[in-house]
């Protein structure tokens, strides 16, 4: 990232910052805008924010739109991206070219977030999980979101399908048929991409992982399907698989009206040990395992892209004690771009203090420190 641009942005009227320098931080109280700078940036990656579903949400009060742009270099390229936000959607642009699908527009800016909310993967619930497979996945691979896409509007008809059907007390129906054979064919490379990046994933949590623990404990990712499927299985295995399943269970979801299987309703567990984290681990080891999950995007991302990501640190330094808070600061240190927030400074090593970009955050101004 070499240049932000922010105009009408939440809170933030206008903001125009020269951010080449490796770190960055955005120090003020709670509640001043600092995490809006990082929720700009993750827009300008991925078309939209970790925090709302609306494009509304995201324009100051009072204005009709937003606009973000960011220069960026990779892989030796300059590439200028801009999201323009309106109260009923949004325009997503590369190098002054709109883009019809997102999944055209991400990967521009490979990105990682770690906020405190993001200590909910290990326990929180299985769509905060998915979520974070969708994400990271649809970065290294265009097609995944497009994927993802039509099969969201597959589901959404599907679903309308069943109900109907269920009122009409029928069970056979072309549509449905169709409609599964539709289903099927996005669902096998998605439950593809999703075994190979949790496979790829695992590989160097295991390794972070066991550093941060001293070599205590052993982490363990497991996808955790809505069919009896796993990562050894080819293409025909999966469709045959899922063709078999859906017939089984038609009865059952057109009588609840709803899809009851698919990529949609699955989940992956961590664990330590062989011991369930989502269950029965401490906080102190979902906090590791997170950290382990985060960290270890970096380093997929870097394999699969060839260039590290951007890492947004919102606030979790704090939520980090003085050994986790180490080993992120020295595992990034040097190879990854960083904007980070604080409301303090403590805790930081004085010699990247030194090296960093430092700005204070109040009611929406971004004020450089000397």
């Amino acid at each position: 990232m070499q240049h932000l641009e922010l105009r009408q942005y939440r809170n933030i009227t206008a903001l125009e910052l020269q951010c080449p320098e490796e770190l960055h931080l955005f120090v003020g109280p709670n509640a001043q805008g600092k995490t809006n700078i990082l929720e700009s940036l993750y827009v300008l990656a991925l078309g939209k924010s970790h925090r709302s579903r609306s494009s509304r949400d995201l324009i100051q009060f009072g204005k009709t739109r937003a606009n973000l742009k960011a220069k960026v270099k990779k892989n030796n390229q300059n590439e200028r991206l801009e999201v323009q936000l309106f109260e009923k959607g949004k325009k997503v642009i590369r190098n002054g070219i709109e883009q019809p699908r997102l999944s055209q527009y991400i990967g521009s800016l490979p990105t990682v977030l770690f906020a405190p909310e993001d200590l909910a993967l290990v326990k929180g619930s299985p769509q905060v999980r998915r979520r974070f497979l969708d994400m990271e996945i649809g970065q290294v691979n265009r097609t995944y979101v497009h994927h993802l896409t039509q099969l969201t509007k597959l589901i959404t008809q599907r679903n309308h399908l069943l109900k109907e059907l269920g009122k009409s007390r029928q069970i056979q129906s072309a549509l449905l048929d169709v409609l599964d054979e539709q289903f099927i064919s996005l669902a096998v490379p998605i439950w593809e991409k999703r075994f190979r990046f949790l496979a790829l994933l695992t590989k160097w949590a295991r390794k972070i992982h066991e550093t941060i623990t001293q070599n205590q404990e052993e982490l363990m990712i497991e996808y955790v399907p809505s069919i009896q499927i796993h990562g050894e299985m080819t293409q025909t295995e999966l469709q045959e698989t899922f063709a078999q399943e859906l017939s089984k269970i038609r009865g059952k979801e057109i009588q609840r009206g709803s899809t009851l299987v698919g990529p949609q309703r699955d989940d992956f567990s961590l664990k330590a040990n062989q011991l369930n984290l989502h269950a029965f681990g401490s906080q102190g080891q979902q906090r590791t395992a997170a950290l382990s999950l985060k960290l270890a995007e970096i380093e997929l991302i870097y394999q699969e892209m060839g260039v590290y990501p951007t890492l947004l640190l919102d606030d979790v330094l704090s939520e980090l004690d003085d050994s986790r808070k180490t080993h992120l600061l020295t595992a990034i240190r040097g190879r990854v771009q960083t904007f980070v927030t604080t409301t303090n400074l403590e805790g930081i090593d004085p010699a990247l203090l030194k090296q960093a970009r430092i700005y204070q955050v109040r009611q929406g101004i971004i004020t450089e420190l000397g």
